[in-house]
């Protein structure tokens, strides 16, 4: 099978069409099981537990099932009837006949009927319960913490969602039915070994070659079957990896490259999936040659058994038929042997996905943050790291004040945004307290401390829908009167009326058809909306143009009024102006102080100030490291009345 990995093979026929050695495009393998048991009883327990509510369901779509199977055995037991009753030489009488033809529209309504009856039920039960899944999965997947989706690819999560849940929902489809060709199979050889013994062991010689081709067709199959998933699973990925890089592969003018690789995976893809339904259909001429040779056995053995009056005409007659019904249960049920390996492995990862600890979670007792606290944030003693043994925050102690705006500064990896993260709760310390109005936020419900925090962060996320649904996310009961108020406030009210239908114009996902600096703006509007005591800002200023940027901070000048701000920036002067700058280098709280008092401490704010980096990440590391020997300093004191940072904006 290609697996389309690396190309190092170059074409000689055109420039165009030669690839570079070693170039990709997506993803190489999927290491994802396909196939599981064929049962599992646990995922089946599992999977019992969505299909429960609805076994009303389920048990009238197995009562019509075991009433279809009835009629589909009655049949031919009608048709022999009337052959051996009603169509006798010489005879006059039409009422078996009229009888036997009664009999078999009654027998067809019956079977009409429980077939829609089946089909609606099943149909209907496992809609419902691939709802409840989907609904499950993505309620769970909202409540888990961050660490589960730093360590997890969005694709596979993706796939577990859409995929896997389309391979139950073809167990959910098939199983009743599976039930049901089970009980035919075993109605057939029941009702042929009724009708002549002889004869029924004769046709049922012919099975054991049917399970002998299926013992070396099953292995083969499966492989084809995962080769075919594997290879569309790699041809999809790098598909949707070129579409969302589309602006990069357009600048670098990739389009002929990326599309000789594609072309590899599209033609793996191809190969694999020509094997696959190979095998796939290989059993239907398998099953139909076995048939006929069934039905040449029946007719050349029953013949002679009928003209030596061993047996009736219509009993050979209903054997052919019931030949006809028996070999096709059983290549189903091959089929869906695979059908529920599949199931059974999408189970398993479904369940794992169901199954992740939610690490963040309220106590039971916890605290109603309430909208009166004073908003005040402290760190005390703070050890915290994405992984235990390697800590991004350590030892970290810091107060911010009710209506006081702190900057946090620093180089790249110091814990700025590791610090914001604890604010809001997104991860839980490993040693120390985060304090939110006085309380452990371990403490306190994670929706009402959310609902006192609005984040503003370096690259604003806009759902689709519009303008005013965006604006009012945080508090979606907010007025449109409220969210105009609030754009006008964050100077975003002038590009939105002129947008296609204002404050109605639809966004595109992620907001594409708007500017970095606009959405910006909008997710300013949105933190001014939610009307929170503290306010969250994230390299809000990052990113974008000296003028957009100046409209973003007049904006923040109007969002930190009477609001506790915890500012993260790079860029030291957006951050000048603060009540109070903190320092933070390798985890650790460096300097603290107003800048000015930072200036004359001389140590690494001054040092980078007066160099006149714009930014911690303009500076070379050797900087950063001498800087770092002169290690703690304590926040600098002055009589001197603090100077709140709206005001220093105002002034610029």
């Amino acid at each position: 099978m290609l697996q389309g990995s690396e190309v190092e093979t170059q074409r000689d026929d055109t420039h165009e069409d030669r690839r570079p050695p070693h170039a990709v495009v997506g993803s190489h393998r999927i290491e994802e099981e396909m196939f599981g048991q064929a049962f599992d009883k646990n995922i089946v327990r599992r999977i019992w537990g969505f299909v429960r509510p609805y076994r009303t369901n389920l048990i009238v779509s197995v009562g019509a099932m075991l009433i279809l199977t009835g009629t589909q055995l009655l049949v031919p037991l009608i048709i022999r009837f009337a052959i051996d009753h009603g169509m006798q030489p010489g005879s006059g009488d039409r009422s078996a006949l009229l009888g036997a033809a009664c009999a078999f529209l009654f027998t067809i309504s019956i079977n009409f009927g429980a077939s829609c009856t089946q089909e609606i039920m099943v149909y209907k039960m496992a809609e419902k319960v691939l709802f409840d899944i989907r609904r499950a999965t993505f309620g769970h997947l909202q409540d888990v913490a961050l660490s589960f989706m730093d360590k997890t690819e969005v694709g596979r999560l993706m796939s577990r969602l859409q995929g896997d849940v389309n391979s139950m929902q073809e167990f959910l489809e098939t199983s009743v039915f599976c039930l049901g060709d089970i009980i035919l199979v075993f109605g057939i050889v029941f009702v042929m070994l009724w009708l002549d013994v002889r004869l029924g062991i004769l046709t049922f010689s012919l099975v054991p070659v049917l399970l002998i081709v299926r013992i070396f067709w099953l292995p083969r199959a499966r492989g084809a079957f995962m080769a075919a998933n594997e290879a569309n699973s790699v041809s999809n990925g790098a598909l949707a990896e070129a579409i969302h890089g589309v602006r990069a592969v357009q600048s670098l003018d990739r389009q002929q490259v990326n599309l000789t690789l594609y072309d590899d995976k599209a033609r793996a893809n191809l190969k694999t999936n020509l094997a696959a339904a190979k095998y796939g259909q290989i059993m239907v001429p398998i099953v139909d040659s076995l048939t006929g040779v069934a039905m040449a056995v029946v007719i050349v053995v029953g013949g002679s058994m009928v003209m030596s009056d061993r047996i009736d005409v219509g009993v050979m007659v209903a054997f052919l038929f019931y030949i006809q019904r028996f070999f096709d249960p059983i290549r189903s049920l091959t089929l869906q042997y695979s059908i529920m390996q599949r199931a059974m492995a999408s189970g398993k990862r479904l369940t794992d996905v169901l199954d992740v600890k939610i690490e963040v979670q309220d106590k039971p007792n916890a605290t109603v943050l309430s909208p009166e606290m004073d908003g005040s944030i402290e760190f005390r003693n703070v050890t915290f790291g994405y992984d235990p043994k390697h800590p991004v925050l350590k030892n970290v102690s810091f107060r911010v004040n009710p209506g006081e705006t702190v900057a946090l500064v620093g180089p790249t990896g110091s814990g700025k945004s590791s610090a914001m993260a604890l604010v809001h709760r997104f991860y839980d310390v490993q040693e120390g307290q985060v304090l939110v109005g006085g309380y452990d936020v371990r403490d306190l419900t994670q929706k009402s401390l959310g609902g006192q925090i609005a984040m503003v962060l370096q690259e604003p996320f806009l759902f689709t829908g519009t303008v005013f649904e965006n604006i009012r996310y945080h508090k979606a009961e907010a007025t449109r009167e409220e969210v105009i108020e609030a754009a006008m406030a964050v100077g975003a009210h002038s590009f939105i009326v002129r947008l296609a239908g204002g404050y109605d114009a639809d966004l595109c996902e992620g907001g594409g058809n708007l500017s970095l600096g606009q959405r910006q703006l909008i997710s300013f509007a949105r933190a001014l909306v939610a009307n929170t005591k503290i306010l969250v800002l994230d390299e809000a200023t990052a990113n974008i143009d000296s003028y957009t940027e100046m409209l973003i901070q007049k904006a923040m000048v109007r969002l930190l009024e009477g609001r506790t701000g915890l500012v993260i920036a790079h860029r030291l002067a957006t951050v000048r102006g603060a009540d109070r700058l903190i320092v933070l280098q390798n985890g650790k709280v460096a300097e603290s102080g107003k800048h000015d008092q930072l200036i004359e401490m001389g140590g690494l704010y001054s040092k980078l100030y007066r160099l006149n980096h714009a930014s911690f990440d303009d500076t070379p590391d050797e900087q950063l490291d001498t800087s770092e020997a002169a290690g703690y300093r304590s926040e600098a004191r002055s009589s001197e009345e603090p100077a709140h940072w709206c005001k220093r904006f105002a002034e610029r």
